[in-house]
């Protein structure tokens, strides 16, 4: 049961990081509109566009990186606050422990903490794929990175493509070539002058082909010249779209979807999407950890009054967030577990919490 002082905390919490969120809200959107408005009239882009399939998912997008800021400085804020005017002297001396008075922050930042993994295992990466797709469209018109010449990709473990071109628009290949390779040896050959997209799931037309089977010294021809044939693998033309911000559009069981399919492809580089996978649950943990420091941080007064605290807060915020962003970066690092390298930075600050914790109760 919730008794009056932590309804009242807990009110105050929330109500506080609500009001952060909604301040830095209109004055993002204010700078980055007027830093694209000239794209935007280029582009003839209707309003209705710009406000509903942009802002309201780039909104989401840019609250959920600061998630944990606004936590730090909500508590910071108004916990700042109740001690400058001895509310929290007169809760201790009430007799209620600082301990007990721990209890409303840890609620206040579990519901935080949950509104906050639901973000950034579905709600986010649902926005950013519209918000990113507006952008790719209307603003990075060249930040397509996927490779459509001369492209080499494994569709298995053992089974290797070669393209010399690949058309987006008509979805065709040029100069196909498959190879499946079983001990270091090729048992499986197809050459096609063109290869079609017929679409889902996986539906190609192979046009112009000639098969080579391999076993030891025999070899199986079959020549398909002139004649066109349908066939399934494991690649469709999504496979040659890569945007650098690939990895956040995708919902966390795409996100999982997708690299079990690279690693069945052979493909090593999926650290990149680990990292990405272990920092939506990370992140929002953070919260926690920044809700107890904020409280050990302002919970007494100093001769510097609120502006030193809220100081204090938003200097620690930004110190972990710079720690949390190396970190991540580090994480890429074949020799270093994606896990590991996340949630470093929250194993050292929850350390430091309770540090914090333990010397302000002294």
């Amino acid at each position: 049961m919730l008794k009056i002082l932590d309804r009242y905390i807990i009110k105050k919490f929330l109500s506080t990081f609500f009001f952060s969120v909604i301040v830095f809200t209109i004055i993002s959107v204010i700078i980055d509109l007027s830093a694209n408005t000239e794209k935007f009239i280029e582009g003839k882009v209707p309003v209705g566009e710009i406000f509903g399939d942009y802002y309201l998912n780039w909104v989401l997008w840019i609250n959920g990186l600061l998630f944990p800021l606004y936590a730090l400085i909500a508590v910071v804020f108004f916990t700042a606050r109740m001690a400058y005017n001895s509310e929290i002297i007169s809760i201790l001396n009430a007799g209620i422990s600082f301990r007990r008075l721990m209890r409303p922050y840890l609620i206040g930042g579990l519901i935080l903490f949950g509104i906050h993994l639901v973000g950034n295992h579905y709600i986010i990466p649902l926005g950013n794929q519209k918000h990113y797709s507006f952008q790719h469209q209307y603003i990075w018109k060249n930040n397509d990175k996927g490779k459509t010449k001369d492209v080499h990709l494994f569709i298995g473990p053992d089974t290797k493509i070669y393209i010399d071109h690949f058309n987006k628009k008509s979805q065709k290949a040029a100069d196909f070539r498959i190879e499946k390779i079983v001990d270091n040896k090729i048992v499986y050959l197809l050459k096609a002058q063109s290869a079609e997209w017929l679409g889902p799931p996986d539906k190609w037309r192979v046009i112009n082909y000639t098969e080579r089977t391999f076993d030891g010294v025999k070899e199986g021809f079959v020549n398909g010249e002139k004649l066109t044939m349908d066939t399934t693998f494991n690649l469709t033309p999504e496979d040659f779209v890569r945007y650098v911000n690939h990895k956040e559009m995708l919902t966390t069981p795409e996100l999982v979807s997708f690299i079990q399919k690279e690693k069945n492809r052979g493909v090593g580089n999926t650290k990149v999407y680990e990292v990405e996978l272990h920092r939506r649950t990370a992140e929002p943990f953070t919260i926690i950890i920044l809700t107890l420091i904020g409280f050990s941080v302002a919970s007494r007064k100093v001769r510097g009054g609120m502006g030193l605290q809220l100081a204090m807060g938003v200097a620690i915020g930004a110190i972990f967030i710079f720690i949390s962003k190396f970190s991540n970066t580090f994480s890429t690092n074949d020799n270093l577990p994606a896990i590991v390298g996340v949630w470093i930075p929250n194993i050292i600050f929850s350390i430091i919490a309770v540090f914090m914790i333990l010397r302000s109760r002294g």
